[in-house]
């Protein structure tokens, strides 16, 4: 399978990837991890990550699509990959196109997480404490939400016009969201 998982920051995609993926038998590919990687590994792509990182920005489709594009193209996400993170502006969605059509791939399904703003909030603030996440604070919080609505809430349109576009509700126990989510794909899950 090649699933799209959505919703804004810290509506609980990574957490639910790793389930869905499991799942599917697919790897779950987060550009978060990706960045971060980079990031440690000090490349030079990792490096110009950072800068927008730290300031709660989106890292330019550039360097998103450059790290996204080989990552896909390694062995492990040959029969599939449940991206977790990306596309995130209409760019990148028309740069996953050019990724997978050429090998004769589309897209199963795009899960979209929907979760109450305020929620997101305290969730992430959570998180900030427990990993000791330096770029988890309110501001860098509430920043990235309304990046998300202005580039990436678009995104929605474009898959629900596709026939591609699952709404699972991202509230609630973990194990509940995960259920919702293997519900909603076995229903849309080609035989």
């Amino acid at each position: 399978m090649r699933l799209i998982l959505m919703g804004p920051p810290g509506a609980g995609k990574g957490t639910q990837a790793r389930f869905v993926a499991e799942h599917y038998g697919v790897p779950a590919i987060s550009t978060g991890d990706i960045f971060r990687h980079n990031v440690a590994a000090g490349t030079e792509l990792g490096l110009e990550a950072q800068r927008y990182m730290d300031a709660g920005d989106y890292v330019p489709d550039e360097v998103t699509n450059k790290m996204v594009r080989n990552r896909i193209g390694e062995a492990d996400a040959s029969a599939g990959f449940l991206l977790d993170g990306y596309p995130r502006t209409l760019a990148q969605v028309e740069e996953l196109d050019s990724m997978i059509e050429p090998a004769g791939h589309s897209l199963d399904a795009v899960v979209v997480l929907t979760v109450d703003p305020d929620e997101i909030v305290e969730r992430l603030l959570q998180r900030a404490q427990v990993e000791g996440r330096a770029d988890d604070t309110e501001e860098v919080i509430r920043r990235r939400q309304e990046v998300y609505a202005e580039q990436t809430e678009p995104l929605i349109g474009v898959y629900r016009e596709r026939g591609l576009l699952v709404e699972v509700d991202g509230m609630g126990e973990v194990s509940e969201v995960t259920q919702r989510v293997f519900a909603a794909l076995d229903a849309v899950r080609p035989d």
